[in-house]
């Protein structure tokens, strides 16, 4: 089974760091071309809304209510009953979020009020607008991410993890198409991004409409909405998705919060930290996720079958291969910060002063990389026994936590602070979590984690003195100043190879084996 996961597990890595990719390519051209300027600001907190959206859904409440609910339906129910209710599911899906869409569309200056109240001010005024205009063109993208995460939920239970890992690429490259060849097109030459999300959502929807279709599972509408909505399972999924969305919500408030505060720092300060989370989401999006997607699953198989210990199991493979990747991609975030954001973002309009203000963020963020990933592992343990309530309570506290962090260290290091305290609500969430899930009953540690922390500590340790070093004679703004862009990015490429050979041949060296990942009990 563990072979058959780690093959899943990098399936869809494999795919989301094309993704990444992608996305980098997109930021840092977004950087060239707009800077940290106000309307780039402006860009950002109107993307807010469908990035959230993203999150809210494709990754948070209606997978963690859908997904296990329709694999026990799969393993009860005869295939017609499963597409009536997939039709049912779908239809409700659409209507509703027709519905959010079309108020979002009106109430646009009350949802960027919301969101960035800073900007209501007299001398932000173009700002302001900007905003609102580019909210309005981008808010029916949350139907399609519904309707998407609906067709992930579908292929994930299928097992079919390749299409929703490959598709968010789609909105990477149709960003970066209309920023190359629409900008010419607006008098606000940033409006052509928000015209590019759209065409991006479009695009992931046709693909993973036709994925599911060729699963004979794509739903069928009918005007039949009162008996969706009366159908018993649908209303379970319904009334699993209430406490699912409070708790992925409370995340999302926090960042909203974040924002608005932003808006009321330094101009720039909102970008600084778009493109510091971009450099956060790479080994969250790129392990978390990806372990998250493909554990919530089995997860649910293994509870359907009562069997504890395999639910135990599998949540121990998770948090030893989580632990083994993102400790050293926490390191890499925080000592290399430096040289990955001038890297990849400090070119033409973007400045060194950027580069720094950047760079403060990804730091502040890196805190919290360990926390972010265990919460995308440990969480699952929870949803995949229905239970989402416990889950929500921590969010809420930690919300709470993160609000006070946010006075304490927002004063002092201002959107540095922001990241700082997102990061360390994440780590009091996943202890939070575990311990949860400890006391349950729920996760007993499998044998092995005393060798397993004894055996990871020199790596880690020969991992920090290669970055520090790089760190130390390498000076990443002045080398792109002086040289080809090209030449830093290949100081780059080989600093993270030697990490990475260095790493990897100090773990071989303290014992450890890619068999102790493939196997049960690790």
């Amino acid at each position: 089974m563990s072979m058959s996961l780690l093959r899943s597990t990098a399936t869809i890595s494999g795919f989301t760091f094309l993704s990444r990719i992608t996305g980098l390519l997109r930021d840092i051209l977004i950087a060239s071309t707009f800077g940290a300027s106000p309307l780039t600001d402006a860009f950002w907190v109107a993307f807010r809304i469908p990035n959230l959206l993203r999150r809210l859904f494709a990754e948070g409440a209606f997978s963690q209510a859908f997904v296990p609910i329709l694999g026990q339906a799969r393993l009860e129910n005869s295939h017609a009953a499963v597409r009536t209710l997939l039709d049912r599911v779908a239809l409700l899906l659409t209507v509703i979020l027709m519905l959010i869409t079309a108020i979002g569309i009106v109430a646009a200056p009350w949802v960027v009020t919301l969101m960035a109240s800073g900007m209501r001010a007299a001398t932000r005024h173009t700002e302001f607008q900007a905003a609102v205009w580019m909210t309005r063109l981008m808010f029916p993208y949350i139907v399609f991410m519904s309707l998407i995460a609906f067709a992930s939920g579908i292929l994930n239970t299928w097992s079919r993890f390749a299409v929703p890992a490959f598709t968010p690429m789609l909105l990477n490259l149709a960003m970066i198409g209309a920023c190359l060849f629409l900008t010419r097109y607006f008098d606000v030459p940033i409006y052509a991004l928000a015209v590019g999300v759209m065409a991006g959502g479009a695009a992931q929807l046709i693909v993973q409409w036709t994925a599911i279709s060729r699963l004979g599972l794509a739903p069928r509408y009918s005007p039949r909405i009162r008996q969706a909505w009366r159908d018993a399972t649908v209303k379970r999924i319904m009334h699993q998705m209430v406490p699912a969305i409070l708790g992925v919500s409370v995340a999302q408030i926090s960042l909203l919060i974040n924002t608005n505060i932003a808006t009321w720092l330094t101009p720039g300060s909102v970008t600084w930290l778009s493109f510091a989370d971009r450099l956060m989401e790479f080994p969250t999006a790129l392990l978390g996720v990806a372990l998250g997607t493909v554990l919530l699953p089995v997860l649910s198989a293994a509870h359907a079958r009562h069997d504890d210990a395999a639910y135990s199991t599998l949540l121990d493979w998770g948090l030893r291969l989580m632990l083994l990747l993102g400790l050293p991609a926490a390191l890499g975030l925080a000592l290399l910060s430096n040289g990955l954001v001038a890297t990849l973002f400090n070119y033409g309009a973007f400045s060194a002063h950027d580069v720094l203000e950047t760079r403060l963020a990804v730091m502040a963020y890196s805190v919290g990389v360990v926390g972010l990933l265990s919460v995308k592992i440990l969480a699952p343990g929870f949803y995949a026994k229905q239970d989402i309530r416990t889950p929500v309570k921590i969010a809420i506290g930690v919300l709470v936590l993160t609000q006070i962090f946010n006075v304490a260290f927002v004063p002092q290091f201002a959107h540095a602070g922001l990241a700082l305290s997102i990061g360390l609500g994440a780590s009091v969430n996943a202890l939070c979590l575990l311990m949860m899930l400890r006391r349950r009953g729920i996760y007993i540690p499998g044998p092995g984690w005393r060798r397993f922390r004894l055996r990871i500590l020199p790596a880690l340790a020969a991992l920090s003195a290669v970055l520090i070093l790089a760190d130390r004679h390498i000076h990443w703004v002045r080398l792109g100043a002086t040289h080809h862009g090209g030449l830093r990015a290949l100081w780059l490429l080989g600093v993270l190879a030697a990490s990475v050979v260095v790493y990897f041949a100090v773990l071989y060296a303290s014992g450890f084996r890619p068999r102790d990942f493939t196997r049960r009990g690790g």
